[in-house]
């Protein structure tokens, strides 16, 4: 089902689309949300940058290395990932291929002409479920080390960037596993 109007500032249309982010800030919940909705019987895909950083790191490299070779590489894994997904249910990743394009644009400038073919290439649901930063439960681990001020950064870069490709941002309250995955359950059977 295509809208009849064009949405958003990039004048990206919407289908029917059942490919849906999870976003924020690092150590935010999205990966324990995840497994939460992939044990519900959803499809889920985990975020490519830990995988980066994990192949990089068993190479003996740095974690992140080049910003742009680091988001570059998340974007080729997030592409990949997002053609690989089922259509016909949803599907819910954890980070979507916008977040490595704002990672990678920050850190190389793309022209708005190539974004907007990517993310028309790439197109997600049109809700986006976003996690606020939570420094009761934020943590560093093997991949994570920003701090939490970094983290909060982070999350108002990808609220700001989803927003301006015309994407409507659903925040996932600070609570319980089990109840932030109710919560995004219930979001996704009402539908888009």
């Amino acid at each position: 089902m295509v809208l009849p109007q064009p949405w958003g500032p990039a004048g990206l249309k919407q289908t029917l689309n059942l490919r849906y982010v999870l976003t924020g800030g690092p150590g935010a919940g999205k990966s324990t949300l995840l497994r939460a909705l992939g044990q519900q019987g959803f499809t889920v895909v985990e975020e490519s940058a830990r995988a980066v950083i994990k192949r990089r790191k068993a190479a003996g490299l740095e974690p992140r290395g080049d910003a742009t070779a680091f988001a570059a590489a998340i974007l080729r894994r997030d592409a990949a990932n997002y053609q690989q997904a089922p259509g016909a249910r949803p599907v819910i990743f954890d980070r979507g291929l916008a977040d490595a394009l704002c990672q990678l644009d920050q850190a190389r400038p793309l022209s708005p002409a190539r974004l907007r073919r990517i993310l028309a290439r790439y197109a997600y649901a049109r809700q986006v479920f976003v996690l606020p930063p939570w420094q009761a439960i934020y943590a560093n681990d093997a991949e994570r080390d920003q701090t939490f001020a970094e983290a909060q950064q982070v999350y108002t870069r990808l609220c700001a960037w989803y927003r301006q490709w015309g994407y409507r941002l659903t925040e996932v309250p600070p609570a319980p596993v089990r109840d932030r995955a109710a919560f995004v359950s219930r979001a996704i059977s009402s539908g888009p």
